[in-house]
């Protein structure tokens, strides 16, 4: 099975991708959840108990489907909403009256959206942590003839799982009304992590399979030892997406931004991991990279690379 001389393939519909994801953050972006926005914190307090979901149904059912809502007891709850008028804050309570019963309205609160900063500070940890990346996989991988070339295309698979991941994200966001909340960053974060552990399997194959000495030819080193973590690959990511799936499905809309993002990043990491990243190393070996661009490849150089 000779993965590796297919990788063109794979680099192709990596480019496929990329331009889908870069198109639709370019054209859709990604909407913000009111969580990320500053809005009204009202205090509600019924004279007589109140069903959580019977009342998020109906606070949903009066247009406030993306409200936040804390129960306090069984009779309070605290309902964080996006910016409403007064008009508009009367008319909510005369309908929660309508539903439940006599109600008090013991707070109303302007919140200036207290995690505003937040997706620029993910986008931030985001860069830190594929510049920690970098810095590991190139120490870890010291001992081989070119260590920077490993912690660059390890680092390169990840940017391209995130960029991947966000962008199919805001496409099935812009059709199906998603928001990004701060499940929608921890996910992001999560798939980072992973992605990097599925790569460094591959790359640690490959430094063993260079230390045994088992050919002289690059792509021959680095296509065995895809195929020798394929199984593991594969199983691994096939366990997790069965865990996503199950809580997707039966854990409900309150992680759902979580799930999809792992589902996504999940089968993209995956991807990156086997078929791009050592793609990307026999590239760089074979001085390929011209050929990107259409121009001839540099002759790779024998042992020294």
């Amino acid at each position: 099975m000779n993965i590796i001389a297919r990788r063109y393939w794979f680099f192709l519909i990596s480019g496929v991708l990329i331009i889908t994801a870069i198109v639709s953050l370019a054209t859709f972006g990604l909407k913000s959840g009111i969580e990320f926005s500053a809005g009204v914190r009202l205090t509600i307090r019924f004279d007589k108990p109140v069903d959580y979901s019977a009342f998020q149904q109906e606070i949903s059912k009066l247009g406030y489907s993306d409200a936040i809502i804390q129960s306090v007891g069984n009779s309070q709850f605290i309902v964080r909403l996006k910016q409403i008028t007064d008009a508009q804050t009367a008319d909510l309570q005369t309908a929660l009256t309508t539903a439940f019963g006599n109600l008090a309205l013991q707070a109303q609160e302007t919140t200036p959206g207290a995690v505003a900063n937040t997706p620029r500070n993910a986008a931030v940890a985001v860069g830190v942590a594929l510049v920690g990346i970098l810095i590991y996989v190139t120490i870890a991988f010291r001992k081989m003839p070119q260590p920077f070339r490993f912690g660059v295309c390890s680092v390169i698979a990840l940017f391209h799982d995130v960029l991947v991941t966000a962008g199919l994200f805001s496409l099935f966001g812009a059709i199906l009304g998603w928001e990004i909340n701060l499940m929608f960053i921890t996910g992001i974060l999560t798939i980072i992590g992973y992605s990097i552990n599925n790569t460094i399997v591959v790359f640690d194959r490959i430094r063993e399979n260079e230390t045994k000495g088992i050919s002289n030819d690059f792509e021959f080193i680095v296509n065995s030892s895809v195929v020798e973590t394929l199984g593991r690959s594969f199983n691994t990511s096939i366990t997790v997406l069965i865990t996503t799936l199950a809580l997707l499905l039966f854990v409900g809309t309150t992680i759902q931004n979580f799930a999809i993002v792992l589902l996504i990043g999940n089968i993209v990491g995956t991807y990156d991991s086997v078929f791009v990243a050592p793609g990307l190393l026999v590239v760089w070996d074979k001085g390929e990279w011209g050929r990107f661009v259409g121009q001839k490849a540099t002759p790779a150089v024998a042992k020294g690379r």
